[in-house]
């Protein structure tokens, strides 16, 4: 049986994974590597593969909080509460993170040049849930006082970002039909929500290999594959009654590395819907 963490540990991983966090939404390098060496001397003998769970738990952690998590550390349930807990007072007093996710965004994007897209699509997240991490978040919540700052949320409200990603679509999905050999498809190509105005349900007209229409919703993080997405009663509805031809293309890491996945059809197949905010989570 492992040993439980002590406070001590936990925080100094916390303090340390705050910063690579802060220098990440900075713009700035940092090697996880010799992080994560300078860390295992603090902590009492546990191994690489421990330390990198615990980041992982905070990444899963600090999404429940409305934050971006560092890029690689996939987010992972069933943390203790002690680390909940620090996370907590942590993010209370850690005010140079807060300005600088507030920075990162509200910064402005532009969409990049990018001639082959061959590599840019993968799989999409798996849906998974635990009734016990929605146990103890639940608990946490109610016997904590927190503070959210909703950084998730405010970046979807970044129409600089939501148009670069738009842009960044029609021209994957324009390259996509050309590949193909669908030159005068790729040519069809419509930015609906600049062309049609927005309101639709959807973004971009595209089409499958067999002419059939493809209407695109995107989504666009500047952070990690598995960040919630915001979408409008009205999306889901779209999804549902347009389900044979309704996609949404979740753009993520736009400003570094741009990728997407694709989710066909009614959006809750695919995630979790919070039925206020219609927050689609993939845990």
């Amino acid at each position: 049986m492992s040993r439980a963490w002590t406070r001590e540990e936990v925080e100094a991983t916390v303090a340390d994974y705050f910063h690579m966090l802060t220098l990440e939404l900075a713009g700035q390098q940092f090697n996880k590597t010799e992080h994560r060496r300078a860390l295992l001397q603090k902590l009492d003998q546990r191994t690489p593969a421990a330390v990198e769970l615990k980041h992982q738990n905070i990444s899963a952690i600090l999404i429940h909080f409305g934050y971006p998590y560092i890029s690689g550390y996939k987010p992972m349930g069933n943390y203790q509460a002690l680390l909940f807990d620090v996370i907590a007072d942590r993010l209370k007093a850690d005010t140079k993170l807060d300005r600088t996710a507030l920075a990162a965004v509200k910064m402005p994007a532009t969409t990049p040049l990018i001639k082959d897209f061959e590599k840019l699509l993968e799989a999409p997240p798996q849906l998974k849930y635990s009734a016990r991490d929605a146990k103890s978040a639940n608990y946490a919540w109610e016997t904590k006082q927190v503070v959210k700052r909703d950084y998730i949320g405010r970046e979807a409200q970044n129409s600089s970002l939501g148009l670069a990603g738009e842009e960044f679509v029609v021209d994957y999905e324009k390259w996509r039909l050309s590949a193909a050999g669908h030159k005068k498809l790729a040519d069809n190509v419509e930015h609906v929500s600049k062309t049609r105005g927005d309101g639709l349900g959807f973004d971009v007209l595209s089409f499958d290999l067999n002419g059939r229409d493809r209407l695109i919703e995107v989504k666009t993080t500047s952070f990690g594959k598995e960040t919630p997405f915001f979408i409008t009663k009205h999306e889901v509805e779209f999804s549902r009654n347009q389900s044979d031809c309704f996609h949404l293309y979740r753009v993520f890491e736009f400003r570094k590395d741009p990728r997407l996945f694709s989710l066909k059809g009614a959006v809750e197949k695919h995630c979790h819907l919070d039925p206020i905010t219609y927050q689609g989570r993939f845990s």
